[in-house]
């Protein structure tokens, strides 16, 4: 018979520590070869190290115990996708509160105003209330088909209203700049490329840089992946991490430095 590994051992060949080993076991999602009747003692096989390790791994990229047991147990990519789903609705969440934080920085919200009930008719408020409904419905894991064509309107809404209220190109180039990232995540690749383009036009003709013009070749290389165009997408990528270098400040550079990473991959 092959040597059994004690727990202590299994633990620093896998990367698990002792505690997680004993949870695994207590769940049912990796269970020891043999537990000693008498001290209670766990010991693994040599071949449960593969096992092991992809569960570390798992964990690492935030999945559920659950998940992993699905992963492991159908071999299909369906819990991955599903993960890395939740994973990019976080991170737009994330570009959300960058977006309400420039708007504080800027002056174009007020801190101290009292909360709103309801959409005023007001041509900046009606912008600022369509944006972040755009992204409440990107933040969806499961939107409908109908839900896909209300984002698509809702962020055009928002740059109608945007244009209506201030005549600032930054504004214009943020706008299009979501217009593209809604038709990026809809698989409407020329689209996303066209709105891309018109946000990088508002920055070079506005003098605009920091995080618009990251953001904007961001969008760029992006759109161009979803078009299928290689070449374009890895020469904005590499656009897109010159401008982001340039940035001052390094919790500017956080957020677009996480979508250029993730571009990358």
């Amino acid at each position: 018979m092959a040597e059994l590994l004690s727990i202590g051992r299994f633990a620093r060949l896998t990367g698990l520590s002792v505690g997680a080993l004993r949870h695994y076991d207590e769940v049912g999602l990796l269970r020891p070869a043999r537990t000693d009747p008498d001290t209670g003692y766990r010991f693994y096989r040599e071949d449960q190290l593969p096992q092991a390790r992809a569960i570390q791994r798992l964990r690492a990229l935030d999945l559920s115990l659950d998940e992993i047991r699905d992963v492991l147990a159908d071999g299909d990519a369906a819990s991955l996708r599903q993960h890395a789903r939740r994973v990019q609705a976080r991170i737009w969440r994330l570009q959300r509160v960058q977006y309400r934080l420039n708007a504080l920085i800027e002056g174009t919200e007020d801190l101290m105003a009292e909360p709103r009930t309801g959409i005023e008719v007001d041509h900046r408020q009606l912008g600022v209330d369509l944006f972040n409904y755009t992204w409440t419905l990107l933040e969806k894991d499961d939107r409908t088909k109908a839900e896909d064509d209300e984002m698509l309107n809702a962020t055009h809404a928002s740059a109608y209203h945007w244009s209506r209220a201030t005549d600032a190109p930054e504004h214009a180039a943020r706008a299009q700049w979501q217009i593209s990232r809604v038709n990026a995540v809809l698989g409407r690749g020329d689209a996303a490329v066209y709105h891309a383009q018109r946000c990088l036009e508002h920055c070079l003709e506005n003098d605009i840089g920091d995080w618009d013009l990251a953001a904007a070749y961001e969008a760029l290389a992006r759109a161009h992946r979803v078009a299928g165009n290689e070449d374009e997408f890895r020469r904005n990528l590499e656009l897109g991490r010159e401008a982001l270098a340039a940035i001052p400040d390094a919790e500017d550079r956080e957020v677009i430095g996480k979508d250029l990473a993730e571009l990358a991959r």
